[in-house]
């Protein structure tokens, strides 16, 4: 990144006796995966880009114990998620953002159960609120006319019924975009989701991953879009099984924002 870009931590603000307006939780992907780290990057741009008042965790945030919960433990989940919301509380936390739709689905719907109640917001529906407000101004010309077929997140769509917000935000690409046959309700997950990301899949005809891919890129895509850091990794090693990637890329939302 050439542009230096500014992100407070939430101590920093602590220490100057200042609440920012939201937090921003990265997640695992987001702090530790080269690919996701790059949206990580594209998403704090648009902020600084919108002047959003906003701080990260940094080293005080851990894991939100999603992937545990999913494969089973939920001892493990209790202990994540018990450590996190001691530190948002103590915070006073309000309003927490997030790229990751596994981190959103479980910040807002299992964390109340355990006492941590947010206000939880997932970065495609904040990017449709900077928008709608006018503090984020699009030029829209980088992507005119590109193809542009868009994946539903499960935790985002199906999960918490969000189907508006990343075709919204998309529309400012002035990209053309495209459904594929499966989309929203019907939509179909990447392979990623339930904690399959960190296993290998069972024996079968074909990895979801690609199947997925396949639906996309019958729309003739020249960007798959996707609003999560797993299905991004899942749909790219799908356009790589086909051996389209110098004809098709795989762009967080985020990014797309930010490049335009």
């Amino acid at each position: 990144m050439s542009e230096e870009l500014k992100v407070p931590t939430m101590a920093e603000y602590m220490a100057e006796g200042k609440q920012p307006e939201i937090l921003f939780w990265v997640g695992s992907a987001g702090s530790y995966d080269d690919r996701a780290k790059k949206i990580t990057r594209a998403f704090v741009k648009i902020l600084n880009k919108a002047n959003v008042d906003f701080a990260v965790l940094g080293a005080e945030e851990s894991n939100t114990g999603d992937v545990a919960k999913r494969a089973g433990n939920e001892f493990l989940f209790q202990m994540q998620a018990m450590m996190n919301i001691e530190v948002l509380n103590a915070y006073e936390v309000k309003r927490i953002v997030t790229c990751d739709p596994h981190s959103f689905n479980c910040l807002k719907n299992e964390y109340p159960g355990l006492g941590g109640h947010y206000d939880v917001v997932h970065h495609t529906q904040f990017i449709k609120q900077l928008i709608s407000e006018g503090k984020l101004t699009i030029e829209g010309n980088t992507y005119k006319g590109k193809r542009i077929t868009f994946h539903d997140p499960c935790y985002l769509g199906r999960g918490n019924g969000e189907y508006e917000a990343p075709r919204d935000v998309l529309k400012h690409t002035n990209g053309n975009i495209l459904e594929m046959k499966r989309h929203k309700r019907t939509g179909m997950c990447c392979g990623a989701g339930g904690a399959q990301m960190f296993k290998e899949p069972e024996k079968g005809d074909m990895d979801v991953n690609v199947l997925r891919t396949e639906q996309a890129l019958e729309t003739k895509p020249d960007i798959i879009a996707t609003g999560c850091p797993y299905c991004n990794t899942m749909m790219t090693d799908g356009v790589k099984a086909k051996e389209k990637e110098n004809e098709v890329t795989v762009l967080d939302i985020a990014e797309l924002i930010a490049n335009s």
